[in-house]
């Protein structure tokens, strides 16, 4: 068993355990390390289709009945030591501290949306948060969908007062199919929207290790349903974006897309639309939603590790845990730069737990290439 032991003293913050996934004990493991949490809610993070049913049969009957479990495939795991594979991951939030409630958002391919909105009004006022709590919500989506970009907005119209923060289920670095779980049924196709009310502190961190360059190009071809881009400055996209960042064009792989990112600003803010591929028709597939006439910008990357590290470091106090919801191009950028076991000792220090996903949502927008989560302190330690 892998658990945070010093998340479990007193069980006042998440607990996060992890176990082998292709281990015969899993379900015994993660019981084991949730004990005496007496959990409001258990997330499950790593498991695919199957094993995800298999893990909710076997972890409800010894939770609490009102315990609300949720879950969804990833394209890795953040562990109580840090960076893992091939595991599952489940992060237990004591009763004690949290209430929470869930909603299965189904059918993204037709994007229901007036649907959505009124169930998610009706979900907060059956809800009835207590204004002397904080209360956020956590959203998990197939990230084959490609219908972030909308669901964000939904839920930012009709909750317009609640943070949400969350990512996209992964399949591994397969990109076939990813599975989530809510309300006892692993689906794909769905999102699940999470609303939960603690009496801890919160804090959003959110980090991506790039800087914009004098660098742009404007999208005049695209197609946005498909999140493509077609032409770049009235010239094939993928030619394009190998002349402006010096490349050959055979020389774009997604190491290369992860090093040079296109960057969109908004609200003051530059945010990653990363590459995912080269389309047949030498135009560029994203993570994200484009447009054309879309001004975008080059980007540099900077370090993997310090500006994250200050992030943690400037942290009012030390976390009890923070979820988080980590882009796998991020891991992979740590791979290739040989830095995972200096985050992963990071992410031990400052006890992260999460997964790596294939986008993530915050402040009412799908990005790439970032980490986004959310830090939970004692009340009474923060001034």
């Amino acid at each position: 068993m892998n658990t945070d032991p010093a998340a479990m003293e007193g069980a006042s913050g998440p607990v996060a355990v992890q176990a082998d996934r292709d281990g015969t004990d899993m379900v015994p493991t993660l019981l084991d390390g949730l004990r005496g949490t007496n959990p409001a809610l258990v997330l499950l993070f790593g498991a695919q289709a199957d094993d995800l049913a298999a893990l909710q049969c076997g972890l409800a009957p010894h939770l609490p009945p009102d315990c609300v479990i949720a879950g969804c495939s990833s394209a890795g795991e953040i562990g109580p030591q840090g960076y893992a594979s091939d595991s599952v991951v489940a992060i237990g939030f004591p009763a004690r501290h949290f209430r929470a409630a869930s909603l299965l958002l189904p059918d993204l391919a037709a994007l229901p949306v007036s649907e959505w909105m009124a169930q998610l009004r009706q979900m907060a006022r059956d809800f009835g948060p207590d204004p002397a709590r904080h209360l956020f919500g956590l959203l998990l989506t197939d990230g084959l969908a490609g219908q972030e970009d909308a669901l964000v907005a939904t839920l930012d119209a009709a909750l317009p007062s609640v943070p949400v923060l969350g990512g996209s289920a992964g399949d591994g670095l397969d990109f076939r199919r990813t599975s989530l779980l809510a309300q006892g049924a692993v689906q794909s196709g769905v999102a699940v929207f999470l609303l939960v009310e603690t009496d801890l502190t919160i804090r959003e961190v959110t980090f991506a290790h790039f800087s914009p360059t004098p660098t742009r190009a404007v999208v005049t071809a695209a197609i946005p349903e498909k999140r493509r881009i077609l032409e770049l400055n009235a010239e094939p996209a993928a030619q394009e974006y190998a002349r402006l960042t010096g490349l050959r064009r055979a020389d774009l792989t997604p190491s290369e897309f992860a090093r040079h990112p296109l960057l969109l600003r908004m609200g003051g803010r530059h945010h990653v639309r990363a590459i995912s591929a080269i389309t047949d028709d030498d135009g560029l597939s994203l993570m994200s939603s484009i447009d054309t006439g879309t001004v975008l910008t080059l980007g540099r990357s900077e370090d993997l590790i310090q500006g994250f590290s200050d992030l943690l470091e400037a942290l009012p106090t030390p976390p009890l845990m923070v979820l988080a919801f980590d882009c796998i191009l991020r891991r992979l950028a740590l791979e290739r730069a040989g830095l995972t076991d200096r985050m992963s000792d990071l992410y031990r220090r400052h006890r992260v737990a999460g997964f790596n996903t294939y986008g993530e949502q915050h402040s009412g927008m799908h990005v790439n290439q970032t980490f986004v989560g959310l830090a939970f302190m004692r009340s009474d330690d923060v001034a």
